[in-house]
């Protein structure tokens, strides 16, 4: 099973669009909706027909037993995160509350316990594409990629008793924690940028990510035309760094059709941007290790 993870440098440069592209041009396939902080993924592989839905429970919230609280304030001069708050008894501010664990240690009578908090949800899909897991994280939870790690083994699971011949992950933009727990132990990295000054900056930083990885890489220029000097540019320093130019899509307003309708713009229509995610995929498809 080929494991291939889709991210970006920067938002908005098209990745969604691409992994409902290729889901619909595999063979067989599972997907995992690893943007945790924006899961969209469904939007495009309509018809969707939820399956499963269950809690993610990670890090600790803390919480007070009022029965044996002496209102002797400790608690509060201690937490260095303000999470605590008088109003007639002692009260936790869930969205501050860090569940370090200082007010169990300080608190004289042991009124203070800390639990399991939920911080998001894990989701199944059954599209018409195959099967999609997605992950949710909750308003101001900072677990991501915890709640990633939990998506991609219940996607790997599930497309190993399915006996698939691909895993898609639609990663986070950017470097940051919920990036690498989608990129860990990945069989290719496809990163999809776009001809912009900030594209080009940030494609350099995902691509040194998958060096320190040793992840073979793939880059997709999205709206190459935009630019043609700055897609050069990008094309040359992919080559520099490794990676491979995996080709290049027009900008068309047929990607946006395509979300309102609910398809992936290979199933939308047979314009020229479909043709050349096609000759992408086919590209991607045939360089896979």
């Amino acid at each position: 099973m080929q494991e291939i993870t889709v991210v970006s440098g920067k938002g908005g440069t098209g990745k969604t669009s691409f992994v409902a592209a290729f889901a619909c041009l595999a063979e067989s396939c599972v997907i995992a909706d690893c943007d945790v902080d924006a899961a969209n993924l469904h939007l495009m592989l309509s018809p969707c027909k939820a399956l499963k839905r269950e809690p993610f429970f990670a890090g600790y919230i803390a919480e007070f037993n009022q029965n044996r609280c002496i209102n002797c304030g400790e608690c509060q001069k201690h937490c260095r995160f303000k999470a605590i708050t008088y109003k007639g008894s002692w009260h936790f501010e869930p969205l501050f509350c860090e569940g370090c664990g200082v007010c169990v240690d300080i608190c004289p009578p042991k009124a203070v316990s800390l639990h399991e908090k939920k911080v998001g949800e894990i989701l199944q899909f059954q599209t018409s594409r195959g099967k999609l897991i997605q992950g949710k994280l909750g308003i101001a939870q900072s677990t991501s990629g915890k709640l990633v790690t939990s998506v991609r083994k219940k996607a790997r699971e599930i497309a190993q008793k399915s006996d698939v011949k691909y895993l898609f992950i639609d990663g986070s933009p950017g470097i940051g924690c919920p990036v690498i727990a989608s990129l860990t132990g990945a069989t290719a990295a496809v990163i999809v940028t776009e001809p912009t000054v900030s594209g080009n900056h940030d494609l350099e930083r995902i691509l040194m990510l998958c060096q320190r990885f040793d992840l073979p890489a793939f880059v997709i220029i999205n709206k190459y035309d935009l630019n043609l000097q700055q897609t050069e540019r990008i094309i040359n320093m992919s080559t520099e760094m490794g990676a491979k130019a995996a080709g290049k899509v027009k900008y068309s307003k047929d990607f946006y059709q395509a979300v309102a309708a609910g398809k992936s713009i290979v199933e939308y229509n047979e314009s020229e941007s479909a043709r050349e995610i096609k000759q992408v995929w086919e590209f991607i498809n045939k360089n896979l290790v």
